[in-house]
């Protein structure tokens, strides 16, 4: 314990003396009216989320490294300008991600969700479910099995699936002594990996706007038996409960929650809510709430999206803005929730309205987590650094062509993983390769192509610790941050190296004129061989 907090304040204070001396000449600089050229589109772009990211796996302190991560991203971009780093950091990071509706509407919708938790906590309804679970799932297996069910059921949007699945679900694995690590892996890999293989969900929605010819939903529909990633994520997942194959930093937490430390030492979730919930709830009030939840976020996903004004309900869904209908969703779900719970008379008004701050301070690690993630993302913006993968990507795409789909996963993985941000990576690389296959050319490549960019975004999101997804998983499962990336990354890098083999079998069964699906089976098989030899290794 002594080495690891010395090497964290080692780490801290090598990286804030390298600040500092970079600091140095800057009160001499004269403040420039954009980016530095220096550093703008160059690899010095991706500079601050490998701060941050490195900074958060070696102290295990999130907040700290978000921010000096933001810092490193200010003082490139001002060239170590006082003045330009002070106003680019706040006004144009943090004051402007905080002002932009997007990003305030999720942030509202976190909030209301917070509420509903407590709600049907103080409620009982949480409580009752536990009970009827541990009555009716009977082992440790069942119980994550039936989390990875209610993940895969719940694939409209990954914030929804993260929040609900995390609330439903933690009363029945904390009675099976599941780790709260391993429920986190469970709802992160049944959110984003989910909802990119789901048709409706906000996703789709979200790919099919970057295809200009209007053909977006049809290409995300083909893509999807070539989604490695979230395919194999998927086996991953179920072989590790059926197997019982955990492995690497896992295995420390689970063996730990079976001896009744659900946590490992570190809850930052503890007192949230200490209120002592009612006697009397049933199932009843918590199934009813998040069904209603469930359809009015549908219903305000495609009311976002024009359906009410003549569209269809694809194109509803495809247009849909996933801010906006969830928020309007999860505030009709609160209303009822609160009308419901009083003609049940669980809780009177007063209690009911505690309920609300109460959801509020339990959302805040999460909500200070999104705010500093996404100033490092506008940072990262700022600087470029997209616009330098996207040369990169095209410049050596005629060469590789054999190897592109495992080179465009890869790619899509590292730069999801810096900015943390899937949506953003689907952005700039689709495009991209579009252009270096189109559709109308009839190469079987092009679809592959399309997919792996979209696998590796999920990829490098799955892994990141500033990605919103991985984020909201801890909040859901109320789980340590930190704890929770460092346990999932093996498993996450795990299905990448598989996915990343069968994207080279996909390139070379096309260049052979073999059919490129066959890369999926392929994939499979060497997930479950790996697993069964980690099941073995545990054995032993």
């Amino acid at each position: 314990m002594k080495n690891k907090t010395r090497r964290a304040r080692t780490a801290v204070g090598l990286v804030a003396v390298l600040l500092v001396l970079l600091a140095v000449p800057a009160f001499a600089a004269e403040e420039g009216t954009g980016a530095d050229p220096r550093f703008y589109e160059t690899f010095w772009s991706l500079l601050p989320p490998v701060v941050a990211i490195a900074l958060a796996l070696i102290t295990k302190e999130v907040y700290s490294s978000l921010f000096l991560g933001i810092l490193t991203g200010g003082l490139l971009w001002s060239g170590f300008a006082f003045e330009g780093t002070i106003t680019h950091v706040f006004q144009d990071g943090i004051v402007s991600v905080l002002a932009n509706s997007y990003n305030v509407g999720i942030l509202a919708f976190l909030v209301i969700l917070g509420a509903m938790v407590c709600l049907m906590n103080r409620a009982g309804g949480s409580a009752a479910f536990g009970r009827w679970a541990q009555k009716n799932i009977k082992t440790r297996a069942g119980a994550q099995l039936a989390t990875i069910v209610l993940g895969i059921l719940i694939f409209i949007d990954d914030y929804f699936n993260c929040l609900t699945v995390g609330s439903v679900m933690r009363p029945v694995t904390d009675s099976h002594q599941v780790s709260r690590a391993k429920l986190a892996y469970l709802i992160d890999a049944t959110a984003a990996p989910v909802c990119i293989i789901a048709p409706i969900s906000s996703w789709a929605a979200a790919v099919s706007g970057f295809v200009d010819d209007g053909s977006g939903l049809a290409l995300f529909i083909r893509a999807i038996p070539y989604n490695y990633y979230a395919l194999l994520t998927i086996v991953m997942m179920v072989g590790l409960v059926v197997m019982k194959a955990d492995f690497g930093p896992m295995a420390v937490h689970e063996a730990n929650a079976i001896e009744g430390d659900l946590f490992s030492g570190k809850n930052p979730y503890a007192g949230a809510d200490e209120s002592a919930a009612a006697e009397n709830g049933t199932v009843l009030d918590l199934v009813a709430p998040i069904l209603v939840l469930v359809i009015c976020c549908v219903i305000g996903m495609i009311y976002s999206g024009g359906f009410f004004s003549g569209a269809s309900f694809v194109d509803a869904f495809s247009g849909s803005d996933a801010s906006v209908g969830l928020l309007l969703g999860s505030a009709f779900g609160l209303v009822f929730t609160v009308v419901f719970y009083l003609l049940r008379r669980r809780m009177k008004f007063k209690e009911m309205m505690d309920c609300i701050p109460e959801g509020f301070k339990a959302m805040v690690p999460a909500i200070m987590i999104l705010t500093f993630a996404w100033s490092l993302k506008a940072m990262t913006d700022s600087l470029g650094a997209g616009e330098f993968v996207a040369a990169v990507v095209k410049s050596s795409a005629a060469g590789f062509q054999l190897f592109l789909p495992a080179i465009i996963f890869v790619i899509g993985c590292f730069l999801s993983f810096a900015t943390g941000t899937s949506w953003g990576t689907f952005g700039i690389l689709i495009p991209i390769v579009l252009s270096v296959f189109p559709l109308e050319s009839g190469n079987p490549l092009s679809i592959v192509c399309v997919s792996a960019c979209m696998a590796g975004a999920v990829c490098g999101d799955h892994c990141s610790p500033i990605s919103d997804t991985t984020i909201m998983a801890s909040a859901g499962a109320q789980c340590d941050h930190v704890s929770h990336v460092t346990t999932q990354l093996p498993y996450a890098m795990t299905a990448a190296a598989v996915s990343c083999i069968a994207y080279i079998a996909a390139g070379i069964f096309a260049a052979v004129g073999l059919p490129t699906w066959l890369a999926l089976p392929l994939g499979v098989a060497m997930m479950l061989l790996v697993l069964a030899a980690m099941a073995r290794r545990k054995k032993a």
